[in-house]
């Protein structure tokens, strides 16, 4: 390993838990999007979350070409980035960029988060893995809602979406009391349905 690979590693791997951030579902949520047809995390997000730079992160994947291969990360094209840049305000500095970033699909973050090491890099994986079950899970049970017709069995599926949406917004929601209607984009997943909603 080069002198160069050897310094990255290190400042990958050394992280005082003083200053371990704590990363919410909120925090991934906000940053996967869809190409693809696929939810991602691009490179520099991923970064962000995991408190690194952007070129740690695909430093990383070089060093390890072998746990990375096709479906794991896909590298964004010309086309993809202007879409990018149109839809969202955050990717503005990618306008003039002469890189593309890379995107990675839910099994790269998972094969990633066996190569960060440190509190910061469990902290994060943790957050990543939870979020992309909780948005599946979500998924799964908005579809089940939408085709059911009993009013007897869209009760519990109109419970557990508000305890799914609870979870990734932070907040602590039942579906007793005030009416509400929530319309949520998660990740291209829009949720909307008139629910009852109060704090526990």
């Amino acid at each position: 390993m080069t002198k160069k690979n050897t310094d990255i590693k290190k400042r990958i791997n050394t992280q005082s838990p003083s200053k371990v951030q704590t990363i919410s579902m909120e925090d991934v949520q906000d940053k996967i999007i869809i190409l693809r047809g696929q939810r991602v995390l691009l490179d520099r997000d991923v970064a962000e979350l995991y408190g690194v730079g952007t070129k740690e992160i695909n430093q990383a994947v070089k060093n390890n070409p072998k746990k990375f291969p096709y479906g794991f990360i896909f590298g964004v094209d010309e086309y993809e980035k202007d879409e990018l840049v149109k839809n969202f305000d955050r990717f503005n500095s990618l306008k003039h960029s002469v890189v593309t970033p890379n995107a990675f699909t839910e099994r790269g973050l998972y094969m990633l988060a066996t190569i960060m090491k440190g509190d910061q890099a469990i902290e994060t994986a943790l957050a990543i893995v939870n979020t992309y079950a909780t948005v599946k899970e979500l998924a799964r049970t908005v579809r089940s809602l939408q085709e059911t017709e009993s009013q007897a069995e869209q009760k519990p599926l109109l419970k557990r979406t508000g305890e799914l949406i609870g979870d990734v917004l932070g907040s602590d929601l039942s579906t007793t009391g005030t009416e509400t209607e929530l319309e949520l984009n998660f990740a291209m997943l829009k949720v909307k349905h008139t629910i009852k909603r109060e704090k526990k």
